[in-house]
């Protein structure tokens, strides 16, 4: 991906200046430490519920009570972070999810968990994130210099597969010699971890004339603008809605797809999930080092295109090749990290900083709602035809929306024409982005 030096005008420059390097790096690795725990987390709870109920609508619930709170509470998290003190947000929100992890181990070691308890828990945890991770997002411009932002992006997607990669391994091997409980307590400490650095540096925070003068509701039009006006944001936004909704059920039912399919067990699981990880962090460096195509939007659309083919090659492998298929899960994980930093540092260089919590956010509420739309589908669809054939008609499918994304004018057209801010929304000076950054 090419990394260009940002013209002085561009709306989302942070004007980052000094010392920035160990602000950065101490916040990106607590943040990066608190994340493989949650993974780790995910794994322990997925694995829990495969092995107790062997049911595609069980594992179906669980992916929808995870996205349906950043559905639901992904517009209001947008606000927060374009209104409040990000630094607070983020860790706050890691303390509710270290709090909530707690109420978890107590009711695995006294013995009275219970299926809704697992999804009433797992509805909080991700209730957080969506407050975290617009917060986060938006916080990445005015940590580092715009030429800076592709090269993150690429790093975070690389982290993607490290938490797969230690996910699935280091939960199979807590899991062989610690109940469920103990493996679940890596979570709290590490949440703890992520917390250290934001209490230590701070994070600058952009101007916000626009919020301080107006209402939530008002808050939420004004992100919401910045897509409905700008016909390429739109059609992105609603491609990956679509991709989302047929693909989604794929990650959540994986475990079942190894389990029936592919004979296998938690190892065989960790197996297929550390060889993704692998594939997310080589496609996170490529993206962070080596230019793909001149155009991110070419870039999205042929990484996205061969990620959603390569879920359907993996179904479609007969079930004494596991390492095949693993071989094509890998590749789906390459390419679904060389698709996705690619996007995010395309909203990051060209919405301003000062909506970029908003637009962000609204991009992860299209993501909630489609997946919990796609799994409500394919749960009935598993029980019919088998959890083989839902991942391969969500992956042929999902391979045929992006490839239509190539015959769309406006969506290739995307980098081409400057994002329109609502009407109303100054944008700060370089001077004011300047002054509103500490020095170090």
């Amino acid at each position: 991906m090419n990394i260009e030096p940002p013209s002085p005008s561009s709306p989302a420059t942070s004007g980052v200046t000094g010392p920035w390097r160990l602000r950065f790096w101490s916040i990106w690795i607590g943040q990066a430490l608190s994340l493989i725990g949650s993974a780790l987390t995910q794994f322990v709870l997925i694995w829990w519920i495969t092995l107790n109920t062997a049911s595609p609508s069980a594992l179906a619930v669980a992916g929808v009570v995870a996205l349906l709170s950043q559905a639901l509470l992904g517009p209001l998290g947008g606000i927060v972070a374009d209104r409040f003190n990000r630094r607070v947000i983020m860790i706050v929100a890691d303390a509710i999810t270290a709090a909530s992890m707690l109420v978890l181990i107590w009711l695995f070691q006294s013995e009275q968990i219970q299926l809704w308890q697992i999804y009433t828990l797992m509805f909080i945890r991700s209730s957080m994130q969506a407050f975290q991770m617009p917060a986060a997002a938006a916080s990445t411009a005015m940590l580092v210099p715009t030429e800076w932002l592709a090269r993150v992006a690429g790093l975070n997607q690389a982290l993607q597969g490290v938490m797969t990669i230690a996910a699935a391994p280091l939960g199979a091997l807590l899991l062989a010699f610690l109940p469920f409980h103990g493996a679940l307590a890596v979570d709290v400490v590490t949440a703890l971890l992520g917390i250290v650095p934001l209490l230590l540096f701070a994070i600058p925070q952009p101007p916000r004339q626009d919020v301080q003068e107006q209402g939530f509701v008002a808050d939420f039009v004004a992100g919401a603008r910045v897509v409905a006006h700008n016909r390429g944001l739109l059609l992105l936004y609603g491609l990956v809605a679509l991709v989302v909704l047929t693909i989604m059920p794929t990650f959540t039912l994986t475990p079942l797809l190894v389990k029936q399919h592919f004979g296998g067990g938690v190892n065989e699981v960790a197996f297929m999930e550390g060889l993704a990880g692998l594939g997310i962090i080589a496609g996170g460096a490529l993206v962070a080092a080596v230019p793909l195509f001149k155009r991110k939007i070419v870039t999205i659309l042929v990484s996205f295109t061969i990620s959603c083919a390569t879920v359907a090659f993996t179904a479609m492998t007969p079930g004494s090749m596991l390492w095949l298929a693993a071989l094509w899960w890998a590749l789906s994980g390459v390419t679904f990290s060389t698709g996705n930093a690619p996007m995010m540092a395309l909203l990051q260089s060209q919405v301003p900083n000062q909506l970029q919590g908003r637009v962000i956010s609204l991009l992860n509420t299209v993501m909630g709602l489609a997946g919990p739309i796609g799994l409500a589908l394919a749960a009935p669809l598993g029980e019919a035809v088998g959890v083989r054939g839902v991942f391969i008609a969500g992956g042929l499918l999902a391979t045929l929306i992006c490839l239509a994304g190539f015959l769309s004018p406006g969506l290739m057209r995307i980098e081409d024409e400057p994002l329109i801010p609502p009407a109303g929304t100054a944008e700060p000076s370089s001077a004011e982005r300047q002054e509103s950054i500490p020095a170090g």
